[in-house]
């Protein structure tokens, strides 16, 4: 038997009512449904992408949490970049977007291209640079992202290089 469609805002804890000397951040005492319609795009940009937040310290006062979409135009690449202290995950959901960054574990940072179908998975360390393209001429690729931070750190750079190498 299939449950029906929540409305965003509904939930409710009856346990958690508020108690004398003790008051519930009320965005902290429910669960929140954020509909694919209603996301977020007041959020950090980078050129060449489209960033909307689900769940946020903005959206539903997530303090440890930011996940949201990131949609990359057909024969676009994003700006480089990296997320700060974040760790960010991405799973994606359409397209076949490509993930750049350079590896210094060999004598010469060397670029690396990981190249991604729906249904896989990339993680991005805190402070890596890195840029995400997508060279289909025709598909737009759309990907989740979670990161360790409750909003979206964002810094763009104006070339890919590996920090502590040049101009960190």
């Amino acid at each position: 038997m299939s449950e029906p469609l929540t409305t965003p805002g509904e939930g409710f804890h009856p346990h958690l009512h508020d108690t004398a000397g003790h008051e519930a951040t009320p965005l902290r005492t429910r669960l929140h449904h954020i509909r694919a319609d209603a996301l977020d795009g007041d959020t950090a940009q980078t050129g060449g992408m489209r960033r909307f937040a689900a769940i946020s310290g903005n959206t539903v006062g997530s303090e440890k949490l930011w996940m949201g979409q990131t949609h990359v135009a057909p024969s676009t690449s994003s700006s480089d970049h990296h997320h700060g202290e974040s760790e960010t995950a991405i799973h994606v959901v359409s397209g076949h977007p490509e993930f750049v960054f350079l590896d210094d574990s060999g004598p010469q940072p060397e670029e690396v291209r990981l190249r991604t179908s729906p249904g896989d998975y990339i993680f991005v360390p805190p402070f890596v640079p890195h840029r995400e393209e997508n060279p289909d001429p025709a598909e737009e690729a759309v990907v989740v992202i979670a990161r360790s931070t409750q909003e979206a750190i964002v810094v763009n750079l104006p070339h890919l290089y590996v920090l502590g190498r040049e101009g960190d």
